[in-house]
């Protein structure tokens, strides 16, 4: 284990013992306010701490073990001994590693998806619908809810924008590193000399934002249209100004939502996704500077800003953030993300550990 991850363990440890000894005093006990601060400082680190304690008594099993090796008649056991106890210390080290990285408040909460053709006209189209369909499909392995806020459907099929919102159980978490542009190589159905097109589609991943993350929005601030939503026909034809649009005049967004029969409830999921979108655009001004948060961004959408290459004559999805190469494209356009995803999510928790070291160094 690296010496300044250790190091923190053990003050974290130390810093246990010291909130035990203070949530017994009495005195504590009677300010509520600091006592509950407390409490909620124990149980983000006790888990941490019980973890930790026991890696410490397998060092210390470790010791009495390679003690054993100078008795010769000892030797033999302490060597089963020793290997039985360091392949329990390997399968604590990620745990323990992984306890350390600071929690992101956004991985347990819902998403917006949104999908957008970029470059490549009709096949980016068709190819935004491609995209959706995997999440669809992924979303549907997990056990996740889709519901689609609004749609501009290509004129040869596809999307030229399609926005979605996904609920369940760490969405974020596992969805939060596809933002940004797709690529695409693939010989389209219209092409009759089998020559290999690029396309392009950007795509965001927005966490759904609480009330206590919301972004004051003066009615002033707003411009409200109603429209008569699109649909099938039939008796369940939409007859009513259902449809939203909600324009923010100072930032210029513009969201609608027309999946609601509902007026009112398409007004409630605009203005979430209103929330959400402003809220992304002060991150990313924040942020704007830090050249780390650049893999996160969407760009343009054009051909050469991309994440992501999915070049289906060699069935093959590269990821160029971290120079995953993977030959099994048909598969995972069948909503099996998960290689793709793991991956990217063990690089982040690599770089929030060589953070923490660096701080401790």
């Amino acid at each position: 284990m690296n010496p300044s991850i250790h190091g923190k363990l053990e003050r974290i440890a130390e810093r246990c013992e010291e909130i035990t000894a203070l949530l017994a005093d009495p005195q504590i006990q009677g300010d509520s306010g600091r006592f509950r601060a407390l409490g909620q400082e124990f149980a983000q680190i006790e888990p941490v701490t019980d973890c930790f304690r026991r890696y410490c008594a397998l060092e210390e099993d470790t010791r009495e073990a390679e003690e054993m090796l100078a008795d010769p008649e000892l030797a033999e056991l302490a060597r089963d001994e020793l290997a039985r106890i360091r392949s329990r210390r390997e399968a604590l080290e990620p745990q323990l590693e992984q306890l350390l990285i600071p929690p992101d408040p956004d991985d347990r909460r819902n998403i917006y998806l949104e999908i957008r053709a970029g470059t490549g006209g009709a096949e980016a189209a068709l190819f935004a619908g491609d995209l959706h369909r995997l999440y669809l499909r992924y979303a549907e392995l997990q056990g996740w809810r889709v519901e689609t806020l609004s749609e501009s459907q290509g004129e040869h099929g596809g999307y030229k924008e399609i926005i979605c919102r996904i609920s369940g159980q760490g969405v974020y978490a596992r969805l939060k590193f596809e933002s940004g542009t797709h690529r695409v190589q693939r010989v389209p159905e219209t092409e009759a000399q089998g020559r290999v097109h690029t396309s392009a589609c950007t795509l965001a991943i927005l966490p759904e934002i609480e009330e206590i993350d919301a972004i004051p929005i003066l009615p002033a601030e707003l411009r409200i249209d109603t429209y008569r939503a699109s649909g099938a026909g039939g008796q369940h034809i939409n007859k009513t100004d259902s449809a939203i649009r909600i324009t923010h005049l100072p930032s210029g967004i513009v969201v609608e939502c027309q999946d609601e029969r509902s007026q009112h409830k398409n007004r409630a999921r605009a203005m979430s996704l209103l929330q959400s979108r402003l809220l992304a655009q002060a991150r990313a001004e924040q942020s704007s500077e830090q050249a780390r948060a650049r893999k996160l961004q969407v760009g343009s959408g054009d051909r050469s800003e991309r994440i992501r290459t999915y070049n289906f004559p060699q069935n093959r999805l590269t990821d160029h953030r971290i120079n995953l190469t993977l030959y099994q494209l048909d598969d995972i356009l069948q909503g099996h993300l998960d290689p793709v995803v793991e991956p990217l999510i063990r690089e982040h928790e690599t770089e929030q550990l060589a953070l923490l070291a660096q701080a401790d160094a």
